[in-house]
C-alpha cells in the first residue's frame, strides 16, 4: 500500500440529522464553521445531514419524500409546461 495518503486530522465530529434531530458522533476530516456542545459537555464541530439512517426510507421501511431543495416541485413544474405545449399543438 501506498505510505502517506491518508489525512492525519482525524477528530471527533458531530453529525445531525435535521428531518428528524438525530445526532452522532464519529471521528472524520471534515471541515465545518459550525460547533454544538455535546453531551459530554465538549463543543465539537457539526455537520448537518439532510438525510441519515434513521430518517432514509430503505432503513426505516417508511416511504417519507425529502425534498429540501425543490426538486421535485421543478420537476412537476416542467412536466405541466410541457404537456401545456403538447395540447396547444394538437
Amino acid at each position: 500500500m501506498r505510505k502517506d495518503i491518508h489525512p492525519k486530522d482525524y477528530r471527533l465530529v458531530v453529525f445531525k440529522d435535521i428531518s428528524n434531530d438525530f445526532s452522532f458522533i464519529t471521528r472524520s476530516t471534515v471541515n465545518t464553521k459550525e460547533t454544538v456542545k455535546w453531551e459530554d459537555g465538549k463543543e465539537y464541530p457539526l455537520v448537518k445531514l439532510e438525510i441519515s439512517n434513521t430518517s432514509h426510507p430503505y432503513y426505516t421501511g417508511k416511504i417519507k419524500l425529502v425534498d429540501t431543495t425543490g426538486r421535485v416541485d421543478k420537476f412537476r413544474q416542467k412536466m405541466e409546461k410541457s404537456a401545456l405545449i403538447k395540447n396547444k399543438a394538437k
